[in-house]
C-alpha cells in the first residue's frame, strides 16, 4: 500500500520544504523506502534541493515540469506534459537515498495558480481542476511506499491537486504565533474538501520546527498547541533550530551523508520523525 501524505503550511520561513526533502532522503536511505516528491510549490525549493539548479534549468526550458500539466488544462487541443519525460529517477545527493523519484516544480506555476479556476472543464465537466494530477500520476503511484506533496503556502487550486491525491497531511510550523495562527484554516479547510470529494484526507501531526529550547515564546507556543483539542497531535518529535539548515539547502554534486547534509543531530532528528510518521501511517 502506498502511503501519500501532504506537506503545508500557509506561512513561509518554517522549514516545509526541507522537512519534505529531509523526510524523504530519511526514508530513503535508512529505511529502504521507495519516494516519490512531487513539487507543487512554484518556490521550486524542494526541486532545487533534489536535483541542483543546473538540471532544473535545463528540465523547465523543455517545459518539463508541474507547470505544462497545469498549463495543459487551460489549453486541451495541445497537450504536452510527458510524465516519463518529466519524472526524475534517482534524485538526492544524499548518496545511500538511490530510491527517490521527483516530479518538478517551475516558477511558472504563480501565473499558472490564477489561471487554473477559468480552465475549461472539457464534456461532461470531465476534466476537473482539482482531478489533474491525480489523473496524471495515478498509473505511477503503486510504485512507491511512499509519496510526500510539497505544497504551496495557500489553499489554492493547486495545493487541493496534492491534497486530492493524498491521505492524510503533516503542518511543520515554527511554535511562534505568526507561523501557527493559519493552522485552524487549513484543519478546516481540509476538513471541509474532504467531505465535499468523499476521500478521507487525515491529519498526521503538526511538527515543530526551528525550536528553540530557551525561546519563552517557543515553549509557551508549543505546549498551547499540544493542549488545544481543535488541532491535529503534535508529533512527540521536534526540530531544533540548526545552521547546517542554510548548507543542507544547496545541492552539491558529489555524494554525502545525511549527517554530513543536515549535521549530527538534526539528521537524528529527522530520523526518528520519519519513523514516527511511518508508524502512524502504518
Amino acid at each position: 500500500m502506498t502511503h501519500i501524505f501532504s506537506t503545508i503550511n500557509l506561512k513561509g520561513g518554517v522549514a516545509k520544504t526541507t522537512t519534505s526533502v529531509a523526510l524523504a532522503e530519511t526514508f530513503s536511505a535508512n529505511m529502504g523506502k521507495r519516494v516519490l516528491v512531487i513539487d507543487l510549490d512554484p518556490q521550486t525549493n524542494a526541486t532545487l534541493m533534489l536535483i541542483g539548479e543546473e538540471r532544473w534549468f535545463e528540465l523547465n526550458s523543455k517545459e518539463h515540469t508541474l507547470a505544462r500539466l497545469f498549463k495543459d488544462a487551460m489549453d486541451p487541443d495541445n497537450r504536452k506534459f510527458d510524465l516519463d519525460k518529466t519524472l526524475q529517477k534517482r534524485v538526492s545527493d544524499v548518496g545511500a537515498a538511490r530510491t527517490i523519484d521527483l516530479l518538478p516544480s517551475s516558477l511558472d506555476l504563480i501565473d499558472v495558480q490564477d489561471k487554473l479556476a477559468s480552465a475549461p472543464v472539457g464534456k461532461f465537466y470531465a476534466a476537473n481542476p482539482i482531478e489533474l494530477l491525480w489523473r496524471a500520476v495515478k498509473s505511477r503511484i503503486d510504485d512507491y511506499d511512499i509519496v510526500i506533496v510539497d505544497c504551496p503556502p495557500n489553499l489554492g487550486i493547486i495545493t487541493l491537486n496534492g491534497l486530492r491525491i493524498s491521505d492524510g497531511y503533516i503542518i511543520p510550523t515554527i511554535p511562534d504565533h505568526m507561523s501557527t495562527y493559519g493552522i485552524p484554516q487549513i484543519v478546516t479547510r481540509i476538513r471541509d474538501f474532504s467531505q465535499a470529494i468523499s476521500e478521507k484526507i487525515e491529519p498526521i501531526g503538526i511538527i515543530a520546527t526551528k525550536y528553540q529550547a530557551n525561546s519563552t515564546v517557543h515553549n509557551n507556543v508549543l505546549k498551547q498547541l499540544q493542549d488545544d483539542a481543535d488541532v491535529p497531535i503534535v508529533m512527540d518529535t521536534i526540530i531544533r533550530q540548526a545552521n547546517q539548515v542554510a548548507a543542507a539547502a544547496e545541492f552539491q554534486n558529489y555524494p554525502r551523508t545525511l549527517k554530513q547534509k543536515y549535521g549530527s543531530e538534526l539528521a537524528n532528528q529527522y530520523d526518528e520523525l520519519a519513523r514516527e510518521i511511518w508508524n502512524e501511517l502504518d
